[in-house]
């Protein structure tokens, strides 16, 4: 009776999740299409998508532009060119982010973890400092030569973690938190003290640590593209093995479950992921810390299922913070760090007040 009982909770489960991911991957498309019409040039969200639709292979025979070209020969090139990457960025950075977000949370059993935990984003900056104070002139992979720095410097900065943080064959989750706190800490001075004797930098260094997308190309796209879907392929298809590691190593263990290499590929998959993300966008933060925390109220805490809806939730997140960071004060920008940290914060402290209220009660 009781098996019975289960089978038809979790097929209920199942049901309901299979809504959760419809409904978001519906809110990401009008997400999307409601970007892209905003900006100088007006659209409705009908015409954005008609556009959008008819670069789409196989669809695109059957849409009519004429109609909106009439109005304006341009719009199909502002959509397409213009606003799709930029769009297409925002909801990968905001993809990769979260999804680390939710794998650090279960890896590290801690509900503050967030996808700069380790100190990338900070070896991100220093790289991107670095070479906005050398002048110097060359790119990798269609990032340009700050990107490029920041690509680098993220990825030293996990090596070196990483290695610091290691025991042997073994990786202790307490080892790799502090050494990321100390050697972020570290980067964050070596920022401060470059800058001091750069201060005609200042701004433009200060204006990169806080997010921008304002730089999208569609190399850039295709660059972050293949990061997202490798790294973040590579961690759901740890979720499973996630799960048995938010009960702890010594369970995890005596399930048959290799700790030390299961944490070594997770922790290069979501090192990989944020190097990329930082590289093409700056530092932001609280999409990798709040939204996975949303879709667990609704989801609950299975990371087969915690980690695609999460991917979506973030996508959508940082896509609605980008278009408010380029159109609240146009023709300037809002750098959408700021955004993501205004609307971040309150439900941070919401979810801090529930906390308390549960354990006063218990």
């Amino acid at each position: 009776m009781k098996t019975n009982e289960v089978k038809k909770l979790e097929k209920r489960r199942n049901k309901n999740n299979l809504w959760y991911l419809t409904i978001l991957i519906f809110i990401l498309i009008l997400c999307i299409a409601i970007s892209a019409s905003f900006g100088s040039a007006d659209l409705s969200v009908t015409d954005s998508l008609k556009i959008i639709a008819s670069r789409i292979p196989y669809l695109g025979k059957f849409i009519n532009l004429s109609v909106i070209t009439k109005v304006n020969p341009n719009y199909p090139k502002i959509v397409w060119q213009i606003r799709m990457p930029r769009i297409l960025l925002a909801g990968f950075v905001g993809c990769g982010l979260s999804v680390v977000g939710a794998a650090f949370q279960g890896l590290f059993r801690n509900p503050l973890a967030d996808p700069h935990i380790l100190g990338v984003s900070s070896g991100a900056a220093v790289g991107a400092t670095i070479a906005m104070l050398s002048g110097i002139g060359f790119g990798f992979l269609g990032l340009g030569v700050i990107g490029t720095f920041a690509f680098i410097g993220a990825l030293l900065t996990a090596f070196i973690v990483y290695r610091l943080s290691c025991v042997g064959n073994k990786l202790p989750v307490v080892n790799i938190l502090l050494t990321g706190t100390v050697v972020s800490t570290m980067l964050s001075s070596t920022i401060s003290l470059l800058m001091t004797f750069n201060h005609d930098q200042i701004e433009k260094v200060y204006l990169w640590t806080l997010g921008s997308f304002s730089g999208a190309t569609w190399d850039r796209v295709l660059f972050l593209a293949v990061f997202t879907v490798i790294c973040c392929g590579v961690i759901t298809v740890f979720s499973r093995e996630l799960d048995v590691l938010t009960t702890g190593n010594d369970t995890a263990e005596s399930l048959g479950i290799n700790t030390a290499w299961i944490k070594k590929i997770l922790i290069m998959a979501a090192s990989l992921q944020v190097a990329a993300c930082v590289s093409v966008s700056g530092i932001i933060g609280f999409v990798g810390l709040v939204i996975p925390h949303c879709i667990r109220i609704i989801s609950g805490s299975k990371h087969k299922v915690l980690l695609p809806l999460s991917g979506i939730g973030g996508a959508i997140f940082m896509i609605t913070c980008d278009t408010i960071a380029r159109n609240a004060v146009a023709p300037s920008e809002i750098p959408v760090g700021v955004i993501t940290a205004m609307l971040g914060t309150p439900y941070f402290i919401y979810l801090l007040q529930r906390n308390k209220r549960k354990e006063m009660l218990h």
